[in-house]
């Protein structure tokens, strides 16, 4: 039986490329370690897309290697091309990590056609990548993203593998509207997609509105991430909505946006009379004052499935600071599911802030493998601008 370094020097050889030491090296390595995975992130020798052609070629037929990651290499749209050509001969590749590479919108469209035709990929990462090209053609530029995003969307429509999606912080001037459009709808006939992310999206309420419709017909969705966002109290109102109907949402993230006390108080009503599905709440940043924020602590009192709340960067006043100290002393809330900790000066309660964030949970859906870092391990088609890590 042919090795898979045996192979990979046979098609460089057909290709008439050099062989990459490092490529040689992890192979050989994976072989004698029995891992299901490949490891190339770029080092002292990044890789380029003649590298990544005959890696390609050698994993087309391979059914034993179930992550390939390439992040922080010199990957251009051409490797991009031969990636998404892999993903359409590979059964068994289930994650694809392309972090901080070179591709554009030529590529991330090139990669978003090949989830067409496969049923395997569970996760693609593209944080870091220009996604729209920075030329002076600023218009094309933006066009360029938008239909890659629309891409990634209708691609998803008809996916039946991928869990999670972050499309956070895209490159967009306009066409805000037509792109809700297409994951509504995507998000109507999906019925595999566990977790989303739409941070920065420069998402309205009439958004929201939108995204909610599409949302009464969902009954999968666990994650749902629109942090830093122009989301007011009627975008919260909606979100209200959905929660008094839906049993499957365990995950909001609302930080920084503007929900202000009414927001808060229409989140408060839907979780502590009809919800029981929500697990985890962040509303940090929402110019939030104690109205709303007691509403909230009352709602955790009154529904016990809510476990993690996150309030930091609003008006943490007195009486507040009262109730939380009061829901971490009694136990109902654990210090490792908020992001305040409570303290006295001169005998009056105080909140500092403490770092346990929504962050440290991000992309519970699924894992790279066991040894990855668990604060970036994730399952998503990631169109942003740079990491968010």
């Amino acid at each position: 039986m042919v090795s898979l370094p045996q192979r990979y020097s046979a098609v460089c050889a057909d290709l008439q490329l050099p062989t990459s030491p490092d490529v040689l090296r992890v192979l050989h390595e994976r072989g004698r370690a029995r891992s299901s995975g490949i490891r190339l992130p770029g080092g002292g020798g990044r890789l380029t897309d003649r590298d990544v052609l005959a890696l390609s070629v050698t994993l087309r037929q391979d059914v034993t290697v179930a992550g390939l990651d390439l992040r922080y290499n010199r990957v251009t749209d051409e490797g991009a091309k031969h990636l998404a050509d892999l993903l359409q001969h590979n059964v068994a590749i289930e994650h694809l990590n392309l972090m901080c590479n070179n591709i554009e919108a030529e590529g991330a469209e090139l990669l978003a056609k090949s989830l067409h035709g496969n049923s395997t990929l569970r996760s693609l990462r593209m944080a870091g990548n220009k996604i729209a090209s920075r030329g002076s053609m600023r218009f094309a530029a933006m066009l360029q993203d938008t239909q890659s995003l629309i891409g990634f969307t209708i691609a998803l429509s008809t996916n039946k593998s991928i869990q999670a999606v972050d499309l956070s912080r895209p490159l967009l001037f306009s066409h805000q509207e037509e792109i809700m459009v297409h994951l509504a709808r995507m998000l109507q006939v999906n019925q595999h997609l566990q977790e989303l992310h739409l941070g920065q999206h420069g998402m309205t309420d009439s958004a929201v509105e939108r995204l909610c419709e599409a949302l009464r017909g969902n009954s999968v969705l666990r994650y749902l991430d629109l942090r830093c966002n122009r989301i007011t109290r009627d975008g919260a109102k909606f979100l209200a909505e959905i929660l008094r109907h839906n049993s499957t949402l365990e995950i909001l993230d609302l930080s920084s946006n503007r929900i202000e006390d009414d927001g808060a108080g229409h989140l408060s009503k839907a979780i502590a009379r009809h919800n029981r599905s929500l697990r985890a709440l962040s509303v940090t940043s929402n110019s939030i004052a104690s109205r709303g924020l007691l509403l909230l602590t009352e709602a955790m009192q009154l529904n016990p499935s809510l476990s993690h709340i996150y309030i930091w960067g609003n008006k943490l006043e007195e009486p507040v600071c009262a109730a939380v100290s009061s829901l971490l002393q009694s136990g109902r809330l654990l210090q490792e599911a908020t992001d305040v900790s409570p303290y006295e000066v001169d005998g009056q309660r105080c909140l500092a802030e403490v770092f346990h964030g929504l962050r440290r949970h991000y992309y519970w859906t699924s894992n790279f493998d066991a040894h990855s870092d668990p604060v970036v391990n994730s399952a998503l088609v990631l169109m942003g601008r740079d990491s968010m890590f």
